[in-house]
């Protein structure tokens, strides 16, 4: 039996030293703005759609980061990743799916505190 497909945008957004992660009500786990792609939908399209949503951000596309691919259960995985820089906008929830607990700027202390 094939795999199912799930192809997905990632956000890595940097601001004084900082990087914009949520806390997933789902997992308790906290991860960088991120989601599936929408039908029609590039994978940029999504990674700019996503830190709206998942954290009331505008933010603007720098550089094409590695692709990862991997298998996660039942499902081949692609993540486009992208580093984009903040240009408007402030921390609020429009999060459709209601999968946001929380938003931060973690430095990189904050995040090996974190873990996975």
């Amino acid at each position: 039996m094939p795999l199912a497909v799930w192809k997905g945008a990632a956000a890595v957004v940097m601001e004084n030293g900082r990087l914009l992660m949520i806390k997933s009500t789902e997992t308790n786990a906290w991860s960088i703005p991120s989601g599936g792609l929408e039908e029609g939908e590039t994978p940029e399209q999504a990674c700019i759609r996503e830190v709206w949503e998942e954290t009331g951000f505008k933010v603007a596309i720098h550089e094409e980061l590695p692709v990862k691919r991997t298998q996660i259960g039942d499902y081949d995985v692609t993540t486009h990743y992208f580093l984009c820089e903040k240009m408007a906008g402030f921390i609020s929830y429009q999060d459709p799916d209601a999968e946001v607990e929380e938003i931060g700027w973690k430095t990189a202390e904050e995040i090996s505190e974190v873990g996975p």
